[in-house]
């Protein structure tokens, strides 16, 4: 639906670095030329082999690869409908409200939520940045705990207040990402917080739109894609669903998707040639959380990774650069 790719690990520290957003958008025009249209899917016909877009064109395929990501609230997804300019100076408007706001309060504490609140004390060490959670234990139940307990304790180290173990129940009374001084923020436990400025982390929603009408009998429960081990939509040879769409048992993450995209790749090339197909197994979890660009922790195949692998790995630049190369493309300074 965009006229540009959007690289959402960097899209956190996009909102509080000023400069960075032009590093997380890249044209999807100047890489395709001529093979990119840019429309919104309004129907497949698997039948006929054919996608509707809303401007009435059908395109005809041979094979189908439904990568069709998920939603959630800014500044973590970007789904507005712009043109890649104006996507970029949503960003750029968000970090000057960053810096008005002198309190912070960042809703949610999965990796989005722990990721935003460390990013905002790293940029900017002085403001009061608070974090609420409604479970007890920080960031995604898959991790190892002391990578989760290591989560915690870099935001107590940062100076983030955390409040754990409470739900805000007045979330409709204010406007998110927007400066409004003293805001008055309640949970269900009677904690009451003033804050300048609310962040909301809290979760995503596979979009199903594209597909729903077609395959709404193939959808798990959540909206994603029930998939067989070589990532093929059950019951069709030629129509594969990769990324947050496909209902597999691992965190939706960017690095997943990027794992099925070359078996989805390798698997038509090798069905046209009549070779065997790729299955795809969930290894075990890869999962690095950047805490700021000079800190982290993670895991690598089960093992827990600290501060100086993450950050040589990750929390520097966010892999930005590998999303320009893999585009073809130079990454803006």
């Amino acid at each position: 639906m965009r006229d540009a790719f959007h690289h959402n690990v960097g899209a956190l520290r996009a909102a509080v670095q000023t400069g960075f957003a032009k590093k997380t958008f890249i044209s999807y025009s100047v890489t395709f030329g001529d093979s990119f249209r840019q429309g919104q899917v309004v129907g497949i016909d698997p039948e006929k082999q054919q996608v509707l877009l809303s401007d009435g064109e059908e395109l005809h395929y041979s094979h189908l690869i439904l990568a069709t990501g998920s939603d959630g609230p800014f500044p973590g997804k970007f789904n507005k409908v712009i043109d890649m300019e104006s996507a970029i100076q949503s960003y750029e408007d968000m970090n000057k409200e960053v810096e008005k706001s002198q309190r912070i309060l960042v809703v949610g504490g999965g990796s989005a939520g722990v990721e935003m609140a460390a990013e905002i004390k790293t940029e900017y060490p002085a403001k009061e940045v608070t974090l609420i959670h409604s479970k007890m234990a920080l960031a995604e139940v898959e991790l190892l705990p002391s990578v989760r307990q290591e989560v915690k304790e870099i935001l107590l180290r940062k100076g983030v207040h955390l409040l754990l173990g409470e739900r805000v129940t007045n979330l409709e009374k204010f406007t998110p990402n927007c400066f409004q001084k003293d805001t008055v923020v309640r949970t269900e436990k009677g904690t009451e917080l003033t804050v300048d400025m609310v962040i909301l982390c809290t979760g995503i929603k596979i979009n199903s739109s594209a597909y729903a009408s077609a395959f709404g009998d193939k959808m798990a429960s959540d909206g994603a894609l029930r998939v067989n081990q070589h990532l093929q939509l059950e019951g069709y040879e030629n129509i594969y669903a990769i990324g947050d769409c496909a209902d597999l048992k691992e965190p939706k993450m960017a690095y997943h998707a990027g794992l099925h995209a070359n078996i989805v790749v390798t698997n038509i090339v090798n069905s046209l040639k009549n070779k065997r197909l790729q299955a795809y197994r969930p290894g075990s979890l890869t999962f690095l959380l950047s805490m700021g660009k000079d800190d982290g922790v993670g895991q690598i195949n089960g093992y827990h990774v600290g501060r100086l692998v993450v950050t040589m790995a990750k929390s520097r630049d966010l892999f930005a650069y590998k999303s320009w190369k893999t585009m073809g493309q130079p990454m803006p300074n």
